[in-house]
């Protein structure tokens, strides 16, 4: 009998745990100031999505890169988005400025210099960012990516596949969701919102 690979394996748990789907990807953002904030506050607080609404509606001004960039200059982050931490806001102030300097200002434009792997590479050299970030600030500019955080590695792990560096369980993932013909971010946010709702 031939053994299953680790995405076969992943595939079975999905459907058993999961079902078929299907998977909706999730909305994400329009307004880049809750773009770029709220991936460099996600690993630390669980409520980053609610509080980047509250950014939003606090500084509708800041729904492009230059409108944020603007409110940065004369407003505290850490207030706006209701969570102290210095490190956290700095790197929220990196991606801004690494956007704004790369002529990014809209959720499109955001998209479409995600293309490139050197822009990818750029995101990666801003203090605080990791491959997690890049991969869940492309959901939240509405590409499909898998972000593979402890949730999506508990799950993993529960259907045995372990032990996988970061780009390789992003693989599997992926791998899986062309398995059961899901797009690959909305098979990741079902999984983040089972098991975020399982703890």
């Amino acid at each position: 009998m031939t053994a299953r690979s680790p995405a076969q394996q992943l595939a079975v748990h999905v459907r058993t745990v999961l079902g078929d789907g299907p998977f909706p990807l999730p909305g994400g953002w329009t307004h880049m100031g809750a773009g770029s904030a709220t991936p460099a506050f996600r690993r630390a607080v669980s409520t980053s999505r609610r509080s980047g609404r509250g950014l939003q509606a606090a500084w509708p001004d800041a729904a492009t890169v230059c409108g944020f960039q603007a409110r940065l200059a004369t407003e505290d982050l850490a207030v706006a988005m209701n969570f102290s931490s210095p490190r956290r806001v700095a790197t929220a102030h990196g991606i801004t400025d690494l956007l704004a300097a790369s002529g990014v200002d809209t959720r499109n434009d955001f998209r479409a210099w995600l293309d490139h792997e050197a822009s990818r590479a750029a995101l990666l050299a801003v203090e605080g960012v990791g491959p997690k970030t890049v991969d869940y600030i492309g959901n939240l500019v509405g590409r499909s990516q898998v972000a593979v955080d402890v949730h999506l590695r508990t799950f993993a792990a529960d259907a045995g596949v372990s032990g996988l560096k970061y780009e390789q369980l992003r693989a599997v993932y992926e791998e899986t969701a062309v398995l059961l013909g899901h797009e690959p971010g909305g098979l990741e946010h079902a999984v983040w919102r089972f098991r975020s709702q399982s703890v």
